[in-house]
């Protein structure tokens, strides 16, 4: 089985991160989870570190009596990273090279990962030229994204932007795992 880290960014869906998180860990992965400050806002800590039997990570200065630099280690044991929910200002930042957090300081270090993205947002946010324009980028370095779903959104609105089924998330995390794999026997 592979070990996972599943980057969870501050928007509404990121409650469907625990049961993605419950599910990648039943289907026997180690899963590792970096938070963002705001995802706290919506989850907490002990939500993930209960569903996966491991520390959760939320602080890039958090002191540890692990004598790793975290951020590097992190990416290292990662075999993928699965971005969920990946939200307008996460994937920005992504597609920018953008540092300043735990999670996105892992991202740079972890980028000859196999990654899968899920965003998030409101239509409008998802629908934003600068946003598609991110997106492209980042698919066109090699980073897998799963596309939203269509519905009722928490801000009331319909249209484009819901986060991905967990159960495609974690398949579309599965099948690249497996690529990866197989990738590697070869």
């Amino acid at each position: 089985m592979a070990r996972i880290l599943l980057g969870v960014s501050g928007g509404i869906a990121a409650y469907k991160a625990c049961d993605i998180a419950s599910r990648l860990t039943r289907a026997g992965h180690t899963v590792d989870v970096v938070m963002t400050k705001n995802a706290g806002e919506f989850v907490t800590p002990l939500t993930f570190q209960t569903l996966t039997k491991n520390r959760v990570y939320t602080d890039m200065f958090a002191p540890s009596c692990d004598f790793s630099v975290e951020h590097i280690a992190l990416a290292k044991r990662a075999d993928a990273v699965v971005l969920a929910p990946a939200t307008a200002n996460l994937i920005g930042k992504l597609a920018c090279g953008i540092a300043d957090d735990l999670l996105t300081t892992v991202l740079l270090a972890a980028w000859r990962k196999p990654i899968l993205l899920c965003p998030a947002m409101n239509t409008a946010m998802y629908e934003n030229p600068a946003v598609q324009e991110n997106l492209e980028k980042l698919r066109a370095r090699g980073i897998r994204a799963i596309t939203p779903e269509e519905g009722p959104l928490a801000c009331g609105d319909e249209g484009t932007g819901r986060l991905a089924d967990p159960a495609a998330i974690c398949a579309a995390a599965e099948e690249m795992i497996m690529e990866r794999t197989e990738g590697k026997a070869l």
